[in-house]
């Protein structure tokens, strides 16, 4: 596996892989674990060359956010994607992707606007700027992200196609723990306690799922949700929203392809999650 740290470096080095035949991306912010192996996984399926970056973007943390103690891990993670398969790993530095005086930011309108974008103002500019900066630098034939940042899937899917960027955005469902928890690397902030406890985000998911396609009424299904998770221990639900798949819009009434989507704080650890209806 090649192991490239600057723009210079990364032009040869895709080039070459594009010479070589269809070259997928698998963009990451590091601490990797069994989803972004999923990632790699179905990127093998459709590319013959896989390159991985791992870039922890400080234009998507907010104010308070854990940027400083984002879990990084270079040397394991490389020996991860290494075993895996992977034929190049990025790790460019934040003034390699943001020299001195850039200034130019994406913000993509609609599907951005409502969830995360209400409650964590500026973050899909930051990972807009930079999926667009990653997208571009490497020239992948196909990206691939996973559906458990589903918003930012959507986001991505529209940045992508109104900037015209000649690649298939991919999305990969979500890689859960036996009991149904959600892989992220924000679960190592988790206790003991903490972990038994946030088992309650995907379980009122499916009890949610479960009762819509029952014919209850959505709101008293949303209702109950959220009141199930303040039960379980979450400090503060910041959505439970049953929404379209394709505009993120909520709904009061089933039909159509639908999302069930969430997100959750449990002690100082914030959660997200969401499944298909």
């Amino acid at each position: 596996m090649q192991i490239v740290r600057n723009s210079e470096e990364l032009t040869r080095a895709a080039a070459q892989m594009r010479r070589g035949g269809k070259l997928a991306l698998v963009p990451t912010m590091g601490a990797l674990h069994a989803g972004h192996m999923a990632l790699v996984e179905e990127a093998q399926r459709r590319a013959d060359r896989i390159a991985v970056s791992i870039f922890v973007n400080p234009l998507q943390f907010g104010a308070g956010e854990d940027l400083d103690r984002y879990p990084r891990r270079e040397a394991e993670d490389a020996e991860m994607l290494e075993k895996a398969g992977c034929d190049l790993l990025w790790l460019p530095s934040v003034d390699d992707i943001y020299p001195d005086n850039f200034s130019t930011a994406v913000s993509v309108g609609g599907v951005s606007e409502r969830w995360e974008g209400e409650v964590r103002p500026g973050h899909f500019d930051g990972v807009a700027t930079v999926v667009a900066k990653l997208l571009l630098a490497v020239g992948p034939h196909v990206a691939l992200f996973g559906e458990k940042d589903f918003q930012q899937l959507a986001v991505i899917r529209r940045m992508a196609t109104d900037l015209a960027i000649p690649v298939e955005i991919v999305g990969v469902p979500t890689v859960r723990e036996a009991d149904g928890l959600a892989l992220s690397s924000r679960n190592v902030y988790l206790s003991d306690e903490e972990r038994r406890q946030a088992v309650a985000l995907p379980r009122a998911l499916e009890a949610a799922r479960a009762a819509i396609l029952s014919g209850r009424e959505i709101a008293d299904v949303l209702e109950q949700a959220r009141n199930s998770l303040r039960s379980a221990g979450f400090s503060r639900v910041d959505y439970f929203a049953l929404v379209d798949a394709q505009t993120l819009e909520p709904l009061d009434a089933a039909g159509g392809q639908m999302r069930l989507i969430a997100a959750a704080v449990i002690a100082s650890t914030r959660l997200i999650d969401n499944i298909p209806v």
